[in-house]
């Protein structure tokens, strides 16, 4: 899951610097409101692609790991309503 979120953000952090580099490089020669508008998508993107890239999925189980202290556990447990056996 980790690597395929990772792909993810990579894309879409290489689609952020693509739309920046295409707007004042080339789209702006014909249209500088397209090339704003670009931008404005641009802009959109990278708090986006921190959203997926740290997101916890369906298989990530790192609130619910145990700490290590049995002790602490068996704390944890009784507050969040689990019997462990």
């Amino acid at each position: 899951m980790y690597a395929r979120r990772r792909h993810v953000y990579f894309a879409m952090m290489g689609t952020c610097v693509a739309l920046f580099v295409l707007a004042w490089g080339v789209v702006r020669l014909w249209s500088v409101p397209v090339a704003v508008g670009m931008c404005v998508v641009a802009m959109v993107i990278p708090p986006l692609a921190a959203m997926t890239a740290n997101r916890r999925g369906p298989d990530d189980r790192w609130w619910d790991d145990p700490s290590g202290d049995p002790k602490s556990d068996e704390w944890w447990d009784e507050l969040d309503g689990k019997r462990r056996h």
